[in-house]
C-alpha cells in the first residue's frame, strides 16, 4: 500500500513598483516563498528573464532538488551497506531550452557527485550505489527528462 504524503508552500510576488504589471518592464519578478516552520527564501525570475540575480529562481530550483534527493538517498543507501561516507559534493548541471515564442523544457540534467569514503576496497559498490539512488530519488522519477549521475568516489 503506498503512502500520500502533502506539501504545502506559499508565494507572494512583491516585485510591484506600483503600476502592477501594466507592461513587463514595469514589474520585478521577486516574491518570497514560505514554507511553515522554515526559513523564508527569497526569489525571482532567473536574470536571462529580468530576476535578480542575488536571489533563488525556479530552474536552479529544480536542479538542487534532483541534486539533493539523490544525494539524500545515496547517503542513505551507503548507511545500509556499511560504507562510510565522509564527503559529498555535487556540481549539478541543467540544460533548459526556450522555445522561440517563450516557454520551453529542461533537456536534461546531470549530477557530478564526489564522494570520500573511508574504505578503498568499497569504491566500486559505493558507485554503484548511485543507481540504487536515481531509482529512488522521488523528484528523479517524477521528471519527463533524462536525469544522469557521473560520479567520482575515492577513499581517504
Amino acid at each position: 500500500m503506498s503512502k500520500e504524503h502533502h506539501y504545502n508552500t506559499k508565494i507572494i510576488w512583491t516585485g510591484n513598483q506600483g503600476l502592477g504589471t501594466i507592461d513587463a518592464g514595469a514589474y520585478q519578478r521577486s516574491h518570497t516563498l514560505f514554507i511553515e516552520h522554515k526559513v523564508d527564501i527569497l526569489c525571482s525570475s532567473d536574470t536571462r528573464f529580468r530576476g535578480d540575480a542575488s536571489k533563488h529562481n525556479p530552474e536552479d530550483a529544480l536542479v538542487y532538488a534532483l541534486s539533493s534527493c539523490h544525494m539524500l538517498w545515496y547517503l542513505h543507501l551507503c548507511a545500509d551497506n556499511g560504507i562510510v561516507v565522509l564527503s559529498y559534493e555535487d556540481n549539478a548541471q541543467g540544460i533548459m531550452t526556450e522555445n522561440i515564442g517563450g516557454g520551453g523544457q529542461f533537456k536534461e540534467v546531470t549530477l557530478y557527485p564526489k564522494v570520500q569514503i573511508t574504505d578503498a576496497s568499497k569504491i566500486e559498490i559505493a558507485n554503484a550505489l548511485h543507481d540504487q539512488a536515481h531509482q529512488k530519488c522521488f523528484i528523479a522519477n517524477s521528471c519527463n527528462f533524462p536525469v544522469h549521475h557521473q560520479p567520482i568516489c575515492s577513499a581517504m
